[in-house]
């Protein structure tokens, strides 16, 4: 894709700006894909099946040909700005980038939030015979197959978007941000991720009554996390995701 059409994308109306800010990138699921910018780029340049496997060579040199044109793209923006992005990188910005980093990586939130990853992969790492226990769950009408697609999808997401509401809260607090913030949008997609698999968790439980206390754990460990992300988030709840969430005009 060339930077004409990338402008040409970025200027049409029926696109929400920022959308794709606050998703949980699930597009197959999601009502408003007609209106995200990166789902039409996405399904434009990644529309033949060698291009969408990433294990194949064609998805990484298409990807690396979008992100080429992008970054030209920026520069091009910058200099228009009057902006000089040479200009930008500093031995004092490098090490600014590695201390939040670490800080983020050392952040109690984001340890819990990987911790729960590799719980969720250990409790499924000893059941290969669950496809047919879901074959079987679905005869009595448990909706097994649907929650453990739940908590796949979002295994890593969750902590994927609280790592980032952290590294947002950090940068918002140098800067003295008081208004409604990219760290807020970010621990709230957390908060749905976390809330709905804490739901797919309570179906795992009904049908899994063998290893009950092991699900409770999880499902323990889950709520603890969310309510220490609501407890550093206050305004997340509230935060309103453009596409997304409505907007009270009584609010």
């Amino acid at each position: 894709m060339n930077r004409d059409r990338l402008k040409k994308l970025a200027a049409d109306k029926r696109f929400i700006p920022g959308i794709y800010n606050y998703c949980d990138r699930w597009c197959e699921r999601c009502p408003q894909t007609s209106r995200c910018l990166i789902f039409s780029i996405s399904e434009e340049e990644f529309s033949n099946p060698e291009t969408r496997d990433i294990r194949n060579e064609a998805f990484w040199n298409k990807l690396s040909g979008i992100l080429k044109e992008t970054l030209e793209l920026l520069k091009e923006s910058a200099k228009e700005w009057g902006i000089e992005p040479e200009t930008l990188d500093s031995t004092d910005d490098t090490e600014n980038i590695k201390a939040k980093d670490a800080a983020v990586e050392n952040h109690l939130l984001c340890r819990a939030a990987k911790r729960y990853s590799k719980l969720v992969e250990d409790w499924f790492r000893g059941r290969e015979t669950l496809f047919f226990e879901t074959v079987a769950a679905a005869r009595e009408g448990v909706d097994l197959d649907e929650a453990i697609e739940v908590i796949r999808w979002y295994q890593y997401f969750i902590c994927a978007k609280v790592m980032r509401a952290v590294r947002g809260k950090i940068e918002e607090e140098e800067r003295g941000n008081e208004l409604a913030s990219d760290s807020d949008g970010s621990a709230k997609i957390a908060l749905i991720a976390i809330d709905r698999s804490i739901g797919a968790w309570a179906v795992i439980r009904h049908y899994f009554t063998d290893c009950a206390k092991g699900v409770i754990d999880i499902i323990t460990f889950l709520d603890s996390l969310r309510q220490a992300v609501e407890e550093t988030f206050p305004n997340a709840r509230s935060f309103i995701r453009p596409g997304f969430d409505e907007i009270d005009p009584n609010g």
